[in-house]
């Protein structure tokens, strides 16, 4: 059996949001696995219906890049080992130049990117730009990832939001391309970064998603000695019930728009709002997000210990 320990507890504490001792129990009873131990908080209706974005960040830039014409972008996600070293000019600098070679670049996977020329130097790779980066800075980087998007009819929204805590493209497809439609593909991208949908539309969601959710609000319902009382047909209008909540909550479409002024307009009804005022056919054809150290974990720094290390080699 795993051994739980406070590090592991803390972190699906900060995950969940549920109490110490579930946190403990849910470990114990999943051998230590933390996406198990998630579900079993979620099924006692310990934790809410989502993780949080990442379990600890890691540092670095997540930082778009587009063309001229706004109907091509890249964003990258650039990582370095301090948050110091991340807000350097000389860092930002280097993750700009990644961003611009990935929105000329046509490699579709890492490896074809890093052996590609850079172009700032094409003499060097960008795998070899990279390690010049790390001698420059004195500090490890690694380049995550990267995604383009191109759109022929219409443009491509990009945002970043807190100088690069996170990074969006909105894919916009429109006949009409003016400032106030650029004002609304912007806006629906602060809405990305903010709320975090995993869809654009309810139609892009597997069906093997929406019968896995089922499950836990089953056991979730199951677990409540009054819910468990109901007849079924009240049990499984419950779950449908909050299914479709759970829908509008993670698509991106059917979201409350955060700047609605009634706090009920979803985001559908935004760009359709706009689309009339414009006289513009629009749609909103997909996004990406990138948020920095998303799902990665963090080394626990113990400085007391590295300086003692450093010490005594020196003394060698």
């Amino acid at each position: 059996m795993a051994q739980v320990t406070a590090a592991t507890v803390k972190e699906l504490r900060e995950m969940t949001g549920a109490g110490m001792m579930d946190c403990k129990k849910a470990l114990a009873a999943t051998d230590g696995d933390m996406d198990k131990a998630v579900e079993f908080l979620r099924e006692k209706g310990l934790a809410g219906a989502e993780k949080k974005a990442g379990r600890t960040a890691v540092e670095g830039l997540s930082l778009t890049c587009a063309s001229e014409d706004g109907k091509k972008a890249a964003v990258v996600e650039v990582n370095i080992e301090t948050d110091f070293a991340a807000n350097t000019d000389k860092f930002k600098d280097y993750v700009n130049a990644v961003a611009k070679q990935a929105l000329d670049s046509s490699s579709t996977d890492m490896e074809a990117f890093l052996a590609e020329k850079w172009a700032k130097d094409p003499s060097v790779t960008v795998e070899d730009a990279r390690k010049q980066a790390v001698s420059d800075i004195s500090e490890n980087i690694g380049i995550r990832r990267f995604e383009r998007v191109e759109e022929a009819n219409g443009f491509v929204a990009t945002y970043i939001h807190a100088g690069g805590k996170i990074g969006v493209l909105v894919d916009v497809e429109t006949d009409v391309v003016n400032d106030a439609v650029k004002e609304m593909g912007k806006n629906v991208a602060m809405q990305v970064a903010a709320l975090s949908p995993k869809y654009t539309r309810s139609s892009e969601i597997e069906q093997s998603y929406i019968d896995h959710e089922k499950e836990i609000l089953k056991a979730q319902i199951e677990n409540d000695p009054k819910e468990a009382a109901k007849p079924d047909k009240v049990k499984e209008g419950m779950i449908m019930g909050r299914i479709n909540k759970e829908m509008k909550e993670i698509c991106l479409v059917d979201q409350i728009y955060v700047k609605a002024e009634d706090g009920k307009q979803s985001v559908q009804k935004y760009v359709e709002e706009v689309a009339k005022a414009q006289n513009a056919k629009i749609n909103i054809k997909g996004f990406v997000r990138f948020q920095t150290g998303e799902g990665m974990e963090k080394k626990e720094e113990d400085y007391a210990a590295e300086v003692a290390k450093q010490i005594a080699a020196a003394g060698k």
